[in-house]
């Protein structure tokens, strides 16, 4: 009992320290943006991009706008991109939390034992409060899976190309994710695209594992699907189509982690 305190003692202190140096981080980049401001001149890069088609299996897809990426600075394949979090943040254990989406309270968990990246990248977006206010902006209702999706950062669905983290954690083997499961969305083909996008199934899914091997499974909810699916999924999508936007509009407003 007492090691297992001390661990999570420890994992506690770690997430102390991250937001710590986040913040001391985030006050020089202000600094040096006042103090180079008079100094620099404006420059204005103009770049003209060839248009690529790609199909994004769960960050994007069917019945989902594909706008411009506010940055030019696409995910590098097998690389990190953007203030990702060290996975010893995770501190390798089980995190307990509440995630609200419009009025509806999620009791969700988070394994940090089989999935230690995608959960510190979940717990360091909880911390700066990124998650509160995004929306779910996909519903699937297919034969072959059920789910919805949240967390973008404009709310259509679109990549964020400053941030994106890999590999591929704890996908399970028969590409069969079980109601309730919390998982995180990505580019296809792609180990190196989860971002902050996180789907969550409302009934089992049979996903089709790419190249890249999956998805990450980070958590599950272990209460409210139920109300979940009563409130928000059963009435399906705005356009009637099996993938689309939630007929009832759904934001996250709430969601703390301990």
């Amino acid at each position: 009992m007492a090691a297992s305190k001390n661990i999570e003692r420890e994992a506690r202190d770690r997430l102390k320290r991250y937001n710590a140096r986040q913040k001391v981080h985030a006050t020089q980049v202000k600094r040096r943006k006042r103090d180079n401001f008079f100094g620099i001149g404006a420059v204005v890069v103009i770049a003209t991009l060839a248009t690529v088609t790609q199909i994004f299996y769960f960050n994007g897809g069917p019945g989902t706008p594909s706008p411009t990426p506010s940055s030019s600075a696409a995910p590098q394949a097998g690389k990190n991109v953007g203030a990702v979090p060290n996975p010893a943040l995770a501190g390798n254990k089980t995190w307990t939390g509440d995630l609200t989406l419009n009025a509806i309270s999620l009791a969700i968990s988070l394994n940090g034992a089989a999935a230690p990246q995608a959960v510190s990248s979940f717990l360091a977006s909880v911390s700066s409060n990124y998650y509160i206010g995004k929306t779910c902006h996909r519903l699937v209702t297919s034969a072959s899976a059920g789910l919805i999706q949240c967390g973008s950062l404009d709310g259509t669905g679109a990549t964020d190309r400053t941030y994106s983290f890999g590999p591929v954690e704890n996908a399970p083997a028969n590409g069969i994710y079980a109601p309730g499961t919390i998982a995180m969305a990505r580019a296809g083909g792609d180990a190196y695209s989860n971002g902050r996008q996180f789907f969550i199934v409302t009934q089992a899914a049979t996903l089709p594992a790419d190249a890249a091997g999956g998805y990450t499974v980070l958590g599950q909810v272990t209460r409210g699907l139920d109300q979940l699916i009563a409130q928000i999924t059963s009435a399906g999508t705005a356009d009637g189509s099996s993938d689309g936007k939630p007929r009832v509009p759904t934001t996250i407003t709430a969601l703390t982690i301990q």
